[in-house]
């Protein structure tokens, strides 16, 4: 039996039937016992598509990331998904790489799916121009767009981020007040968040006196092997340095092999920090110390600020919080 039958038997429109199934107010009792006494006599089940078709909502959300094999980004989808499943949504992944055409397709996959809302792991999905940021605009004209640790204007658009200079800044100044004279940074990206991360320990290596601290920055790709290779050609290059402040934990564990494989005594000789507090950061030996900037909380916070939009909730386009430093071996107690 479908909904045809039920509307035949009972006596009312297919219209009236899918109103009593989605709960309208705009249904008698009377009318609404007559559909509800013949749905209940023939055991029939509504299709979940059919009335997600009728309620305009599949609810099923979008998440976009770059790359699921990230630390970073698959830990954000894990919490996602746990927060989403707990509400009682679904979710579509879409792994879209780093180019703007592949990400603008999987955006009008989703479209064509009629997701609630989508969203983006990360402050790459950001680009410099107008141009390449408009296809997130122009979705957020048909759903609401949650922006993890990214950051753009819009209506409709909700970013929720950590806040990276100030925590980078911190956790630099630490290993200045640990006795570093001479530190070194290895970012992988120059996305917003990468940038703000590189202008933090700027601002604390020129508050600590270290004036050519924009020539302590270098770029290194996401491998602990290929990591380490970096750290060991700066060495090899005459660079002084002391110490090692890492964009993510992966870049840090491969500052630890470089001081071990150079028998230098971590963190007595050298110092290292991480970011993002990911298992990386237990797993090396020594553990490394890094800044939690806090992904659960994050995610938690976007899926609650989804279901407040859902619910016509005023809020702020922008949430921002602050990263903890967590101590461990690889910084001087």
């Amino acid at each position: 039996m479908n909904i045809y039958d039920i509307s035949t038997k009972a006596g009312v429109s297919i219209a009236t039937v899918s109103r009593v199934l989605n709960g309208s107010s705009k249904v008698s009792s009377a009318t609404r016992k007559k559909v509800m006494d013949v749905i209940e006599e023939s055991g029939y089940t509504p299709n979940a598509f059919a009335r997600s078709l009728c309620l305009n909502s599949m609810s099923t959300v979008g998440i976009l990331c770059s790359d699921s094999s990230d630390v970073y980004q698959a830990q954000a989808i894990y919490y996602l998904e746990r927060e989403l499943r707990n509400n009682s949504y679904t979710s579509m992944l879409c792994c879209t790489g780093y180019q703007l055409e592949e990400r603008q397709k999987h955006m009008q996959l989703l479209i064509s799916k009629n997701v609630d809302a989508v969203f983006f792991i990360g402050s790459h999905f950001i680009e410099n121009s107008s141009e390449g940021n408009e296809y997130i605009m122009n979705a957020a004209e048909k759903f609401p767009i949650f922006l993890l640790n990214g950051e753009l204007e819009g209506h409709n658009i909700y970013s929720i981020l950590c806040d990276d200079f100030t925590s980078t800044k911190e956790i630099t100044d630490l290993v200045f007040s640990r006795g570093s004279k001479n530190p070194i940074y290895l970012y992988r990206s120059l996305s917003s968040s990468g940038m703000k991360k590189i202008r933090g320990f700027s601002k604390s290596c020129e508050e600590h006196g270290v004036t050519n601290g924009d020539k302590r920055v270098f770029s290194c790709p996401a491998s602990i092997e290929k990591s380490c290779r970096i750290v060991q050609s700066i060495k090899d290059s005459g660079l002084e340095f002391d110490s090692v402040i890492a964009a993510d934990d992966e870049l840090a564990a491969g500052a630890v092999k470089y001081a071990l494989r150079n028998n230098l005594r971590v963190p007595e000789d050298f110092q290292i920090t991480g970011y993002n507090n990911s298992v990386l950061s237990d797993c090396s030996t020594p553990e490394i110390t890094t800044l939690d900037n806090r992904v659960e909380f994050m995610c938690t916070t976007a899926v609650s600020m989804m279901l407040q939009v859902f619910q016509e909730r005023d809020l702020p386009s922008k949430t921002m919080f602050s990263g903890r430093i967590i101590p461990k071996k690889t910084t001087r107690a």
